[in-house]
């Protein structure tokens, strides 16, 4: 068995330096100071694709490391991304639009700790990656703390926390201890050839509502942006009262999608439960479920890099292309 591990850096990859830590280690050192070999239990061949904190990392970043994995289905049968958590979740979510049916496991993860300081979580979170990746699930996945996540279902929930990721409104795939994997739910596979569509527009604005926001800056913000992902409050709902934001939101939805998250973790958008919610829909907000803000938001990009039609991108929003959403 072959697996082949790429380096993007982030904190699993750094080392102290008098502005704090900044990611400077190859995969092959990281691999060294975790104590795998590179013939542990399989053939292990390393990749460094960018080096640098993952708070730096960009959406043409995204396509970069796709193209790294993309490359690498026909010569390998599994294949682990070490990666920053800051945006791990938003890369994650983005290579499962961008990497369509993939035929082998794709594993993103990283630490909380670097790998250069005492007690770091780096062995165990690449231990984590590697034994599930031998279990051959196609997919794009994460792992971190002995659990396996699916890419588009991840958020950050901890700044400090070595348990820093959970599955949101979703369970967790499978937990890992030590060789022993239980598997708790499987995925639907995705059937076909990979396909490698990178065709993404990041000009997106994520905003979130709070009481006071002026109409006229939701406006001007929203002019500059080829789509809107506004994170509202609950089920979700647009403001009328003192401020009306829905008239605003109502001129703008008709040239360019304004997709509605939730400032909730768990639950999602379900805008047919209240009458601000109703409202809503009135308006043309398109509804963003059960996603986590970065499936939605990184959704929302690669929707507008198909197509700037707001219907068209609305019927996107109604599919479920890589197991980011429940479909209701």
């Amino acid at each position: 068995m072959r697996i082949l591990i790429l380096g993007t850096g982030g904190t699993i990859a750094s080392t102290k330096t008098e502005m704090g830590y900044r990611a400077s280690l190859t995969v092959d050192e990281i691999l060294e100071m975790a104590g795998i070999e590179k013939r542990d239990g399989v053939e292990i061949d390393s990749k460094d694709v960018l080096n640098i904190d993952s708070t730096l990392l960009q959406p043409e970043d995204w396509i970069t490391i796709g193209e790294a994995v993309f490359e690498a289905f026909g010569e390998y049968d599994g294949i682990i991304i070490t990666h920053g958590t800051d945006t791990l979740a938003y890369t994650s979510s983005a290579l499962s639009f961008i990497i369509r049916n993939p035929p082998v496991p794709v594993v993103l993860t990283g630490s909380m700790l670097p790998i250069s300081e005492p007690k770091s979580d780096a062995p165990r979170n690449l231990r984590t990656a590697l034994t599930f990746v031998k279990k051959g699930f196609p997919g794009i996945y994460v792992a971190f703390m002995d659990k396996i996540m699916l890419g588009t279902r991840v958020s950050k929930v901890h700044s400090l926390g070595l348990n820093a990721f959970q599955s949101i409104n979703y369970p967790d795939i499978a937990y890992i201890k030590g060789d022993t994997i239980l598997i708790r739910h499987r995925p639907p596979i995705q059937k076909g050839k990979p396909e490698f569509d990178p065709r993404i527009d990041p000009n997106v604005v994520h905003l979130r509502l709070t009481p006071g926001l002026s109409p006229e800056v939701f406006r001007a913000v929203a002019k500059m942006a080829d789509g809107i992902l506004l994170e509202g409050y609950g089920a979700g709902g647009i403001p009328y009262r003192g401020r009306n934001l829905l008239d605003v939101v109502s001129e703008m939805a008709e040239t360019k999608p304004i997709v509605m998250t939730t400032q909730a973790l768990y639950g999602g958008v379900d805008l047919t439960r209240y009458e601000v919610g109703r409202k809503a829909l009135e308006a043309g907000v398109i509804p963003a479920g059960d996603m986590t803000k970065e499936a939605a938001l990184t959704k929302l990009m690669w929707a507008l890099g198909h197509t700037k039609n707001v219907e068209d991108i609305r019927k996107i929003f109604r599919k479920n292309l890589a197991g980011e959403v429940r479909i209701r």
